[in-house]
């Protein structure tokens, strides 16, 4: 009888050993599960983020390259640019100011293509002086941008400038003024680069005020 006693003794214990055993492992193992699948996830998400970065970057420079001396081969063609009417010349505040109109017919389609967005365009003024051996006066600007074609065409008579030309000093008297065009490039992806023409013009000053 003792025997038997103990053998069912034994037999309970094992039995509510199993059932904890079991017990823990239902309630542990959703909780590995969950946490291994949001592991998964997580890793999954940045691979993709990381494959759109960098393909991202690849066509920026791809795009960049795709342009890249085109401002070398093609470039705007300027017909004509030079002084129409000298409106005076006057001492203003202790520096000389030259007040002008010019002529400018360009055509600014060669500069552009798929990657440019604008161009800012501008007339400058260059002369020499005792005080300065190199003086750049920008005396009219405009914005010419590539979703209004019909400005890509200049055709300005007689227009009056938008910024004096003002010397330093007072040194313009009988100096050579020389007019060139130039133009900045901006881009939709890359750079900003400048770019000029051959042609200028150049006008004397009088030598005395007027």
């Amino acid at each position: 009888c003792a025997k038997r006693t103990t053998s069912a003794f034994d037999l309970i214990v094992r039995v509510r050993l199993k059932s904890k055993n079991s017990r823990s492992q239902i309630n542990t193992q959703p909780t590995f599960k969950s946490v291994a699948t949001m592991h998964t996830v997580w890793i999954r998400l940045n691979g993709v983020v990381m494959f759109g970065l960098t393909a991202l970057l690849g066509f920026s420079i791809l795009a960049a390259l795709s342009t890249l001396g085109h401002d070398k081969r093609h470039q705007p063609a300027v017909t004509k640019l030079q002084l129409n009417t000298l409106k005076s010349l006057k001492s203003h505040g202790g520096v000389d100011r030259a007040l002008l109109s010019f002529d400018l017919h360009a055509d600014l389609r060669p500069a552009f293509h798929w990657n440019i967005k604008q161009l800012f365009v501008y007339v400058v003024a260059t002369y020499k002086t005792k005080t300065n051996p190199l003086n750049e006066v920008v005396l009219w600007d405009k914005i010419v941008e590539a979703i209004h074609p019909e400005d890509m065409i200049l055709k300005e008579d007689n227009c009056f400038v938008k910024y004096a030309l003002v010397d330093q000093v007072a040194e313009l008297r009988g100096k050579e003024v020389e007019l060139k065009l130039m133009w900045d490039h901006m881009p939709l992806t890359g750079a900003l680069y400048m770019g000029g023409s051959d042609q200028t013009s150049t006008f004397k000053l009088p030598n005395e005020y007027k």
